[in-house]
């Protein structure tokens, strides 16, 4: 009977150790990972073999922390780029895909022309240091181009007269300079400006003409930046000249106190 209260007593204590050890991993685990960034990533839905032609019942989506996949990773929004290719190498239930395993280029050694949106175009113009917000503007940024000319004046023959306008807005900036916006989703948290005397911008075709010619007649371009989430478009912007300025300078500054100070009524 001893020996049967002993062996009870063992038992008893071994179980109450190993929830009590559990528990402690477990609690060390998340004061580990408290805070940690979790990201979706592209999984196996099930076990496949080297070769399948991957299909969207292929694949599916899990949380996993950004620290522990990389960079080398596909996210949802790769999606469309792996569905009809291949499998290097097999793929177990679960596991991650990564570049490596799909017969795609390296990230690094894709070009600008994969990441242009059907139907659109890719167009390259010289905008540096103040006109591109003190060289701020990174890959991925989205901007209105604003321009200034030199006009024949519409009210004295002869004269002429400098006028500014936006002339486009809510444009995405695929590149600055060599680097482009994928390599700077790439490096996310760690991207940083650097030197360049190009903007690349995605537009239109009949945008495309604009700019060109904007360029052409020099036009000084400027960028105005906007918050990433900003998608507002501003109707009937007006065309600058001084005479819209005497005009309307005071509006504006009431404008501002009322509406983005918000001090009221002055």
């Amino acid at each position: 009977m001893k020996h049967r209260i002993i062996l009870v007593a063992a038992i008893a204590i071994g179980l109450l150790a190993f929830i009590l050890t559990h528990r402690y991993l477990r609690e060390e685990r998340a004061r580990l990972f408290e805070g940690a960034q979790r990201i979706p990533v592209i999984v196996a839905r099930r076990n496949l073999p080297a070769g399948t032609v991957l299909q969207f019942e292929d694949l599916a989506l899990r949380e996993e922390f950004a620290s522990a996949v990389g960079q080398n990773i596909f996210g949802p929004e790769d999606q469309n780029r792996v569905i009809g290719k291949r499998l290097r190498f097999p793929l177990e239930r679960g596991e991650p895909l990564w570049w490596s395993h799909v017969d795609l280029p390296d990230p690094g050694a894709e070009g600008l022309a994969s990441m242009i949106r059907s139907g659109l175009r890719a167009v390259s113009i010289p905008i540096t240091g103040p006109a591109s917000v003190s060289g701020l503007v990174v890959p991925g940024d989205r901007v209105d181009i604003l321009g200034t000319f030199t006009f024949p004046a519409r009210e004295l023959e002869g004269e002429m007269e400098s006028v500014t306008l936006t002339m486009l807005q809510d444009v995405s900036v695929l590149a600055t300079g060599q680097q482009l916006a994928r390599d700077a989703a790439l490096l996310g948290a760690d991207r940083r400006p650097g030197a360049y005397s190009m903007i690349t911008f995605e537009v239109t075709p009949r945008e495309a003409e604009l700019l060109v010619f904007a360029q052409h007649v020099r036009g000084q371009l400027h960028l105005s930046l906007r918050h990433g989430e900003d998608v507002h478009y501003e109707h009937d912007l007006p065309s600058v000249n001084f005479e819209h300025i005497e005009e309307k300078l005071e509006e504006y500054n009431l404008y501002r106190q009322q509406y983005i100070r918000l001090k009221g009524e002055l």
